[in-house]
């Protein structure tokens, strides 16, 4: 077996990481696949540090894009930090940090690419950060996680400049569940010629977000920028229905 302790202090060493308790830098490096090849080891895998660490991210960028872009709106916000945590982003920190490398991980995911799959990487990370901000705080997670997120905030402006709200949900939906985004026209009220829209948009089967316009497409795109707003809810659907779209 690889010699544990000594793997966990190079990969400190090498990034200037200081920790206190190494066993959270352990736990945040061993994939469950590793566990399951060695059941006598008395360490937990990494995804409760992933899960801890998924909403110190959230917190870092939420604060940070708070303060940087004063006259941006909820939805543009929301939809900054979505490009900023997403699989694929997440996944390039692990890289830039030789994460892939690093962690301990059975023999069979290995075999099977998974020090270079995208989903293990942007897991990995998260556990990692979650890992330090328990032992050493915000400030510590902070100092790894800020200049990779400036490196990558440019891009991340052009990008949502350059969708609307739709698309940016679509586009977000898609890449992280594989579905698309249903809308539904769930009331109109008033006279022909002032008639109130609300639209009501779900993501695999939950409604995620709601909007209100004068025109139908006004009352989806409101919509969308709600949905991009409470991510949280349509993270983990659980089941599927069908809306009747909005064109």
């Amino acid at each position: 077996m690889v010699d544990i302790h000594a793997a966990i202090e190079a990969f400190a060493a090498r990034w200037g990481l200081m920790f206190d308790d190494l066993g959270l830098l352990r736990m945040a490096l061993t994939h469950r696949s590793y566990l399951n090849e060695h059941p006598d080891l008395d360490w937990d895998d990494n995804e409760r540090l992933e899960y801890l660490g998924d909403a110190v991210l959230d917190l870092l960028l939420g604060e940070h894009l708070y303060l940087s872009f004063p006259q941006a709106r909820e939805g543009e916000l929301t939809a900054l930090r979505a490009a900023l945590v997403r699989r694929s982003t997440l996944a390039r920190f692990a890289e830039q940090l030789g994460i892939g490398e690093a962690l301990f991980m059975g023999h069979g995911e290995i075999e099977t690419g998974g020090r270079e799959r995208a989903a293990t990487l942007c897991g990995a990370f998260e556990a990692v950060v979650g890992a330090i901000y328990l032992d050493q705080g915000v400030d510590a997670a902070a100092a790894l996680v800020m200049p990779m997120v400036e490196a990558e905030l440019a891009a991340a402006q052009v990008e949502v400049s350059d969708k609307d709200p739709k698309s940016r949900l679509q586009e977000l939906a898609q890449g992280a569940l594989g579905v698309t985004p249903r809308y539904r026209t769930v009331n109109a009220e008033g006279p022909d010629h002032a008639k109130m829209f609300t639209v009501e948009v779900s993501i695999a089967g939950v409604v995620c977000g709601v909007g209100l316009g004068s025109a139908k497409q006004i009352a989806a795109q409101e919509a969308a920028i709600s949905a991009l707003a409470n991510r949280d809810i349509w993270a983990t659907p659980t089941s599927g229905q069908d809306g009747e779209s909005v064109s």
